[in-house]
């Protein structure tokens, strides 16, 4: 069962984002599975940080090892077994690890390091096995700095934008080449559609979500209940 605090326009979302996970599966070099509990709190932390970047840390749940008869319908042709950490797992509960502008938000607080080699795991240093953050008021493409970031990462980075206003210090900036994955309907300047606002105040207009190998290669991500099974 889903917990009544995730709204029915994440819920129809899911969906939609699923049909296409899907459809597409062959493009994909692996897959990864975030139930919808863990992304309606990574939503949450986003609005409510608007128009700041928000950097997560996610690790795997040990208690689901293995993925679901109908969560391995959405891998395709193009996997890679034994990719990345994680693989073959179901996302755990997220961590809230740094909030910022786009220069400073990768760079983890003491508190989150472990201290472990931490000088050989770039500006993060972090103990997680998958890295989100978010790209306000642009889209969920890796820049430059986010693939630099991701040679560090033993799972998957993943990027969350979101669309808002008033834009404030995060004017609309959608000129780049790459693949989308809307959550929900992309807007643009003329067509901005609101789907809720935030407690800052910000009137939120879409939200897309990609997941990427350091390789540069592109994951699929699955939508799932609690016990990984996709929301279809």
């Amino acid at each position: 069962m889903m917990r009544e605090a995730i709204p029915d326009w994440l819920l129809t979302a899911a969906k939609r984002y699923n049909l296409t996970s899907l459809e597409n599966r062959d493009a994909y070099a692996g897959l990864m599975a975030i139930p919808m509990n863990s992304l309606s709190e990574i939503l949450d932390w986003t609005f409510r940080s608007l128009p700041d970047e928000i950097l997560v840390g996610l690790d795997v749940d040990t208690e689901k090892m293995d993925y679901s008869d109908r969560l391995a319908r959405y891998i395709g042709s193009s996997d890679e077994p034994s990719l990345f950490a994680g693989q073959g797992m179901l996302v755990g509960r997220p961590h809230l690890v740094n909030r910022g502008d786009s220069y400073e938000v990768h760079h983890v607080p003491e508190e989150w390091v472990d201290g472990l080699f931490s000088e050989d795991r770039g500006p993060r240093g972090g103990r997680f096995t998958h890295w989100l953050h978010t790209h306000p008021n642009a889209p969920a493409v890796p820049s430059g700095a986010d693939a630099e970031a991701a040679q560090f990462t033993e799972g998957v980075d993943l990027i969350l934008g979101v669309w808002f206003s008033p834009e404030g210090a995060a004017p609309w900036f959608d000129d780049v080449e790459g693949v989308r994955r809307p959550l929900t309907e992309l807007p643009d300047e003329e067509d901005r559609p609101v789907i809720g606002r935030a407690i800052t105040g910000h009137r939120i207009h879409g939200v897309e979500l990609i997941a990427f190998h350091k390789r540069g290669l592109a994951i699929n991500v699955v939508l799932t209940d609690p016990d990984g099974m996709p929301i279809e």
